[in-house]
C-alpha cells in the first residue's frame, strides 16, 4: 500500500479514535467524483458516500449523500430546516474540513460540522468515502458512518 497523505493519516486517526475498522486505500488515480471512484473501487455509483458541504442559513454543514442522485436543494432544506441553502465555494470547503473538492471525507475536520446523511445509503451494505484526500478512500458501514460524523439521517432527494 502507499502512504497515506498527511490529511488521510488524520482521517485514519479519527476512525481509530472512534473504534472502527476501515482501511483506507489509496487509488492510483483520482476518484473526484461518484462516477470516477465507483470505476475504481468496482461498485455500484449508488454505494458512493459523496461529501458535499453546503452553506445553510450562513453555516457550513456536511452531506453526505449517495452518488446514485443529484441533492435537491429544496427537500435539502425542508429536511434540515434551513431557510437558505447552496453549495459551498472551494474556500469554505477548505476552510472547514481542511480538505480539498473532491477527497472531503466525513471525518477529520478541524472542528466537527453537522452532518446529515442520505437515507439512500442504507440501502447499502457498504459505502465508499472518500478519505481526505482526491486519491483515497475507505470501506464503512452506513452504521458505523452515522457513529463516526453523529448524523442525522434525511432525505435529500
Amino acid at each position: 500500500m502507499s502512504a497515506l497523505p498527511e490529511r488521510s493519516r488524520l482521517v485514519q486517526q479519527h476512525l481509530a479514535e472512534a473504534g472502527v475498522e476501515s482501511e483506507i486505500r489509496v487509488l492510483p488515480d483520482s476518484a473526484r467524483t461518484a462516477a470516477e471512484a465507483a470505476a475504481a473501487i468496482g461498485c455500484d455509483v449508488a454505494a458512493i458516500a459523496n461529501s458535499l458541504v453546503f452553506v445553510a442559513d450562513g453555516t457550513p454543514v456536511l452531506v453526505m449523500t449517495s452518488g446514485g442522485h443529484r441533492v435537491d436543494l429544496e427537500v435539502l432544506a425542508r429536511s434540515i430546516g434551513a431557510d437558505a441553502i447552496g453549495m459551498a465555494p472551494a474556500s469554505v470547503v477548505r476552510e472547514a474540513t481542511g480538505q480539498a473538492i473532491g477527497g472531503v471525507a466525513p471525518v477529520g475536520h478541524p472542528v466537527r460540522l453537522r452532518t446529515y446523511i442520505d437515507d439512500a445509503l442504507g440501502d447499502h451494505p457498504e459505502i465508499w468515502a472518500a478519505a481526505g484526500h482526491p486519491h483515497t478512500v475507505m470501506p464503512l458501514t452506513f452504521e458505523s458512518l452515522r457513529a463516526l460524523t453523529d448524523g442525522e439521517v434525511i432525505a435529500v432527494a
